[in-house]
């Protein structure tokens, strides 16, 4: 799980000091993503830094699903999904005892400045734009894993 007392960073010496310290093996992440291709990458990207992951569809019934994981870090979620979208299903996340401290972090194709400040308005705890950038990835995972915000288009 997430700290939910992250290190103040006062520099990016800090930050990549951090960055380097962290691992990721064993964690365990839930992709709330409709197109299988996009879900493929992510699953492959998370797969080589020692991650977990899971798969859901849609933000429907996505608090039970994720009530059935026997561990949970991190939940990845795409904005625009079928029959539920990703702030639906956020504002069911944060009404959930068990899942409410679990960090949810917005994932969309839809990335500009006024669809991050909508997920921050929502309450996400982080905004990834698509096309994930492969060389950007393991370090803004690091982040989110550590408790610092990751915003980024």
């Amino acid at each position: 799980m997430i700290d939910s007392n992250p290190i103040p960073i006062t520099n990016l010496d800090q930050e990549k000091e951090l960055i380097s310290t962290i691992s990721l093996k064993g964690l365990s992440v839930l992709v709330v993503e409709d197109n299988v291709s996009n879900f493929v990458l992510m699953a492959r990207m998370l797969g080589y830094l020692g991650i977990h992951c899971e798969w859901k569809t849609s933000g429907y019934e996505v608090v039970e699903f994720a009530d059935s994981l026997p561990k949970l870090d991190l939940i990845l979620m795409d904005i625009r999904l079928p029959y539920e979208d990703g702030y639906s299903a956020l504002k069911k996340i944060q009404k959930s005892e068990r899942l409410k401290n679990i960090p949810v972090v917005a994932i969309t194709a839809e990335a500009d400045p006024l669809q991050i400040e909508k997920a921050k308005a929502a309450g996400f705890n982080g905004f990834l734009g698509k096309p994930l950038n492969l060389d950007r990835f393991p370090d803004q995972m690091k982040k989110i894993i550590s408790g610092v915000p990751v915003w980024e288009l």
